[in-house]
């Protein structure tokens, strides 16, 4: 009697995988073989990926609709400068701004995490506003005149360019990687469970405050590392420009339109936003204005995004989250 096979790597996500493999390792030799300026607008694409990935994770797996993920993006900025003024090397601060906007989103999210739906969303709003409020109550930023990270001036241009490209794919490249293990495990199914039912999913013994911590803090210090790496590109940092909730309509965007609540999604919709911003963004207002109806667009009417209706017509699934059931004797993939 033939039995039943059950997989997780598909010969297609095997294939998608090495073909992952070889783009990283082209995009790793980026400073090398591109000019200078689309060097810069890869670094662009590679936060615009994070920023998607990090709110993706937090909405589409879990539920969490935030509005105010500007807070971290401006923290992760700001804790960069005051590390880096303090003596530590520059790029080592940008990763422990990170890591330090991680640890105190734990406390953040003791009370965030109690709140509902739209008293989430509106409660991280008020977050993000709070934290501009008091960024600006630093001498260091001068108010909303603002400041710069001084450690990087004295580096070349070129060697500031290519490494700035470099930790920004690295990181890309380790937060999605990270994303994609939790969903494939224990905490990616609880999170699942959470965001269709609470109450059932706590019925059935997921520690629903537990499993959402972990989320808020991965996005947490994610958008903080994403901030921390604009400012790499940027040099200067105006709190206005940083603590903007447009941080979090780009998030919202790409996610939107990539496809929300799939790992793929994400990372086709930044690219379509760094395309989209690449030919419109001169265009000012109207360019928000048009990514804003967009969304709404997406939201109406395909509500799954590009990649999530591809999945459905086209039954793709490249990068394996679950488990596949392959009939004996058709050899039928069942998801």
């Amino acid at each position: 009697m033939t039995q039943i096979t059950v997989q997780r790597w598909t010969p297609a996500a095997i294939a998608f995988a090495l073909a992952i493999a070889v783009v990283l390792a082209v995009l790793a030799a980026g400073p090398l073989i591109f000019p200078a300026g689309f060097t810069e607008r890869l670094t662009a694409l590679f936060v615009y990926v994070i920023l998607g990935a990090m709110w993706n994770a937090l909405a589409g797996y879990s539920g969490l609709v935030s509005v105010g993920q500007q807070a971290f993006f401006g923290l992760g900025a700001f804790v960069a400068i005051l590390l880096s003024n303090a003596g530590v090397p520059v790029y080592a601060a940008l990763l422990l701004a990170a890591l330090a906007v991680g640890v105190l989103s734990l406390p953040i999210g003791e009370v965030m995490l109690r709140l509902r739906g739209g008293e989430f969303a509106i409660g991280m709003w008020v977050l993000a506003e709070l934290a501009h409020l008091l960024v600006n109550l630093d001498p260091l930023v001068n108010g909303e005149t603002g400041t710069s990270l001084i450690a990087l001036d004295a580096v070349p241009a070129a060697a500031r360019r290519a490494d700035t490209y470099w930790c920004a794919l690295a990181a890309m490249t380790a937060l999605l990687g990270i994303v994609f293990l939790l969903l494939r495990g224990r905490i990616g199914a609880s999170l699942q469970a959470v965001r269709d039912d609470e109450q059932a999913a706590a019925s059935v013994g997921v520690r629903v405050l537990a499993t959402k911590r972990v989320v808020f803090v991965l996005a947490a210090a994610g958008c903080a590392l994403a901030g921390a790496l604009w400012l790499a590109t940027a040099i200067t940092f105006q709190p206005r420009a940083y603590f903007s909730v447009q941080w979090t309509a780009y998030m919202i965007f790409i996610t939107l339109v990539g496809g929300i609540g799939t790992f793929e999604g994400p990372v086709l919709g930044a690219v379509i936003f760094f395309a989209v911003e690449t030919l419109f963004g001169a265009l000012g207002v109207w360019y928000l204005v048009g990514l804003g109806a967009a969304a709404l667009l997406f939201a109406l009417f395909a509500p799954r995004g590009l990649w999530g209706a591809a999945q459905r017509r086209y039954d793709l699934r490249l990068l394996p989250l679950g488990f596949h059931v392959v009939l004996p004797t058709t050899g039928r993939i069942i998801r």
